[in-house]
């Protein structure tokens, strides 16, 4: 009986399914909506239309010279171009119509609109230079009208005829700029021969307007036809024709439509019906299967005391995992704080052997031993020694070489001090850090008075061996920073390996000089900001999201403790701690920010 009524459930979910899969189908597949797509597509050509008569206008405006600016030449052109950028969007996001016929109108008429921005910019250049002749004519004849005044009766009455002439070519090209014909080019041509003739026989202060007279004529006689034989070029491209087709293919499409989606409603109304009547019969089903529904409620009630006992009893078994779970954790606490500890004291070690090599190696080559060689010579010479001090070679040098060696003794005993000064901050800051690392348990911070040029300088102290065996190159920009309160070995902790990662990843570079750049300034007088950049090896996209991420390191040799326990300290001292790369082989910046807190007496 189950059987039978679940395969009964599973037809008429699947014939539910197919109805409004085929509902979906159709509604998809009409486009009713897209008739104010069509709309707005006549629209926007209707508006191409105007624009390009508009254009057409400009462009005869510019032929009379009724308008001296090109600018109406350019507008119409930009405003058909984002129009029909509209338009194609429009079409495109709608699917409007795909067929090859339909591209291939478009594509006439963008040919047609190519040709045509051609022709009107060779127009524009040629009826530019034309118009500028024109305009200089009555310039040209007020140049010579000026040279006559200045002549006497006599000289006039000789070049009348000239004049006349002169006066006759300027009527003729200005004719010819309005009704342009091959006489009148003979005409003109005729004139500028016959002027050239008479031009030998005028006063020298007459030829050279003529002759500008005369290029200007020429520049007409040659420009008017090409103007004019352009004007008819723009006339016979035929854009507003490709429109008309344009417009006549969206009506007949949208025709097309129309007829289709009167068909998908006939059918979205039939299958409708037969929805609606399935949902009926699934009501009655429905109404017959409460009480079925009412009893298995029931037995689901039953289940659900059961579940709820066994859940109880599984509540207290996750209780108990949840306390071997919390001691799980303070052990692995206990060992990340043990691990950062080994890590920032071997950072330190570092310094203390080096301090420790030095200290080592000048004892090994001290000057010292020059004292005892020189007390043999007194030892051997107690005898005579005055004679020996004052008349034998060496004893004569003994002195000199006695004070010498003071000195050195000297710079050697200063030297081996600030070593054994060195070593001893080091040896403090082990003690420090171990003190430091109490504050993962609950310890407070230890504020003291701090110069923060002086606390860069002893973390580069303490890796100044590593940097030199290295070649680095360290830059200082510190700014004028006030003595301020911090505390002091966090900072020292986090700047030693900064520095030492900054060192580590210039180890392989061979292409150009390893450079670091210690920095530290005050931000917006409130915020206490120390960078460390490197021209190393950079840090990929991908490892920028968990640099300081326990246990994370690009270093075949590293462990990944240390940035992971600067950005603890950081956070202990309530800052932040970033990190900015553009890629591998371009470097790397540490940029650390801490509240600045001012020392007693102190302003920042």
């Amino acid at each position: 009986m189950n059987v039978s009524r679940r395969t009964s459930l599973v037809m008429l979910a699947g014939v539910a399914l197919v109805l409004v899969s085929t509902l979906l189908f159709l509604y998809l597949s009409s486009r009713s909506g897209q008739t104010v797509t069509y709309t707005k597509s006549r629209d926007l050509i209707r508006q191409i239309m105007q624009q390009n008569a508009q254009w057409e206008s400009e462009i005869l405006k510019a032929r009379v010279a009724i308008s001296h600016n090109y600018d109406p030449l350019v507008s119409p052109l930009v405003e058909i171009t984002q129009l029909w950028r509209t338009f194609d969007s429009l079409v495109s996001q709608n699917r409007l119509n795909q067929s090859p016929m339909w591209r291939s109108t478009l594509d006439a008429y963008l040919n047609a609109m190519k040709e045509k921005t051609r022709v009107v910019e060779q127009f524009k250049s040629h009826n530019a230079v034309l118009r500028n002749s024109l305009a200089f004519l009555p310039a040209a004849e007020d140049d010579i009208q000026a040279q006559l005044a200045r002549m006497t009766d006599a000289d006039k009455l000789q070049i009348q005829n000239t004049a006349t002439d002169i006066y006759h070519l300027l009527l003729s090209s200005m004719e010819f700029a309005q009704v342009t014909s091959a006489d009148r080019a003979a005409d003109i041509l005729v004139g500028l021969n016959t002027l050239q003739v008479d031009k030998e026989r005028l006063p020298p202060e007459l030829r050279e307007p003529i002759d500008i007279l005369g290029n200007h004529i020429s520049l007409i006689l040659r420009e008017q036809p090409k103007v004019n034989s352009l004007l008819d070029e723009i006339d016979v491209i035929p854009v507003a024709e490709r429109l008309d087709d344009i417009t006549n293919m969206l009506n007949r499409d949208q025709q097309e439509a129309e007829a289709s989606d009167q068909k998908y409603h006939l059918s979205l109304l039939l299958f409708s019906a037969l929805l609606v009547l399935l949902l009926i019969w699934l009501a009655i089903h429905l109404i017959r299967s409460f009480t079925e529904i009412n009893r298995m409620n029931r037995a689901l009630v039953a289940v659900n005391d059961e579940l709820e006992q066994r859940v109880e009893e599984r509540t207290r078994q996750l209780k108990d995992t949840q306390g071997e779970l919390l001691d799980t954790a303070r052990r692995a606490g206990m060992a990340e704080i043990a691990t950062n500890v080994l890590h920032n004291v071997g950072n330190v070690l570092n310094s203390v052997n080096i301090s420790a090599e030095l200290v080592s190696r000048k004892l090994r080559n001290s000057k010292a031993q020059g004292l005892g060689k020189a007390m043999h010579l007194i030892n051997e010479r107690q005898q005579d020694l005055g004679s020996f001090l004052t008349e034998d070679e060496k004893g004569k040098l003994l002195p000199g070489y006695l004070n010498q060696l003071v000195e050195a003794i000297n710079h050697e005993q200063q030297g081996m001090a600030e070593e054994l000064t060195q070593l001893s901050k080091s040896v403090d800051h082990i003690k420090d850090i171990v003190a430091t690392q109490q504050s993962y348990a609950g310890a407070s911070n230890f504020l003291e008075s701090l110069s923060i040029s002086e606390l860069l300088e002893d973390a580069l102290r303490m890796n100044f061996g590593a940097l030199t065996r290295h070649n680095v190159t360290v830059l200082k920009e510190y700014a004028d920073i006030p003595r301020i309160m911090g505390d002091k070995h966090r900072l020292l902790l986090i700047l030693i390996n900064l520095i030492s990662n900054a060192k580590y990843a210039m180890s392989n570079v061979s292409n150009h000089e390893r450079i670091m750049t210690l920095g530290a300034t005050i931000i917006d007088g409130e915020t206490l900001q120390i960078s460390v950049r490197d021209k190393g090896e950079g840090i990929a996209p991908k490892d920028m999201t968990r640099i300081f991420a326990h246990g994370f390191t690009t270093r075949k040799e590293g462990h990944g403790f240390g940035l992971h326990s600067c950005a603890l300290a950081t956070i202990e001292m309530n800052g932040h701690l970033n990190a900015y790369s553009d890629g591998p082989g371009k470097g790397a910046l540490f940029v650390l920010q801490v509240p600045l807190i001012a020392a007693e007496g102190e302003t920042p």
